[in-house]
C-alpha cells in the first residue's frame, strides 16, 4: 500500500458518542472493531453500521476518520502489518543471540495468532483475493523488511549461530506455522477435538514450533 488514507471533513460535523473523546482513541476503538467485524464476515460481509455498533460510535464518525469502507479495510490492513513488522525489528536483530531472536519472535508471532486471530485470517483473506489492496506493499516494504532479516541471518551464519539458509523461505515457515494457528483453528480444534483452541493447544503448538526452528540453531557444527 502507497498511502495513509488522511480524510477531510468536507464540511461534515463529527458526532461522538462520548464528548470528548480523542481523535487517537476514537480511531484506535473504529480499528478494532473493523477488525473484529471484517475478521468474522469478510470484507463483503462486513457493514459500517455493525463496525460503528462495535465500536461505539456513530456511523458518520468513521466516514470521518476513514471515509469509505474501502479505506478503512485497507487501513486496518496497514494496521495489522505495521504490528507484524515491529516484531521482527525487535527481535531479528543481529545485536541479538540467534536462539533469543527466533524464540522471542515465535513467541510473539503466537501471542498475535491467539490474541488477535481476525487479524490473521483478515490478511489471509486478503492474498486469497490476490492481495489487490496490499500488492504494492508486499512487493516494496516486505520484500525490504525480509531483505533485513536476511542481512541479520547471514551475521549469525558468520558467528556460527546458525546454518547457512534460505533467509526468504526460512521466514514463509515461520510465519506459515505460527499464522496457521489463527487461519486454520477451524481445522486443528475439529482435529484435536475440541470446540476451540484453547491456552494448552497454544502452548503445545508454541513448543512444537520452537524446536522446530530452534533445533537447526543447534546443527551448525556440520552445516555451517
Amino acid at each position: 500500500m502507497t498511502e495513509t488514507f488522511s480524510p477531510s471533513s468536507g464540511g461534515r460535523a463529527v458526532h461522538r458518542t462520548r464528548p470528548g473523546i480523542p481523535r487517537q482513541a476514537a480511531e484506535a476503538a473504529i480499528l478494532a472493531a473493523a477488525e473484529r467485524v471484517f475478521g468474522q464476515h469478510g470484507f463483503r460481509g462486513a457493514s459500517m453500521n455493525e463496525i460503528a455498533r462495535e465500536a461505539g460510535v456513530p456511523k458518520p464518525n468513521i466516514h470521518y476518520y476513514f471515509g469509505t469502507k474501502e479505506e478503512l479495510y485497507r487501513s486496518v490492513l496497514e494496521n495489522i502489518m505495521t504490528f507484524w513488522l515491529r516484531d521482527a525489528d525487535h527481535w531479528l536483530v543481529p545485536e541479538r543471540p540467534a536462539r533469543e531472536g527466533f524464540e522471542g519472535y515465535i513467541r510473539a508471532k503466537m501471542a498475535f495468532s491467539r490474541t488477535r486471530p481476525d487479524a490473521s485470517r483478515i490478511f489471509a483473506y486478503e492474498l486469497l483475493q490476490g492481495a489487490g489492496n496490499i500488492h504494492y506493499y508486499l512487493s516494496t516494504t516486505l520484500r525490504e523488511h525480509v531483505a533485513r532479516r536476511a542481512q541479520t541471518f547471514e551475521v549469525w551464519h558468520r558467528e556460527r549461530q546458525m546454518p547457512a539458509i534460505d533467509p526468504a523461505h526460512l521466514m514463509f515457515a515461520i510465519w506459515s506455522m505460527t499464522q496457521a494457528y489463527a487461519d486454520m483453528s477451524a481445522q486443528m480444534s475439529a482435529v484435536i477435538g475440541c470446540p476451540a483452541l484453547g491456552g494448552s493447544d497454544f502452548e503445545a503448538g508454541l513448543q512444537t514450533v520452537l524446536r522446530l526452528v530452534l533445533g537447526f540453531c543447534n546443527d551448525i557444527g556440520d552445516q555451517a
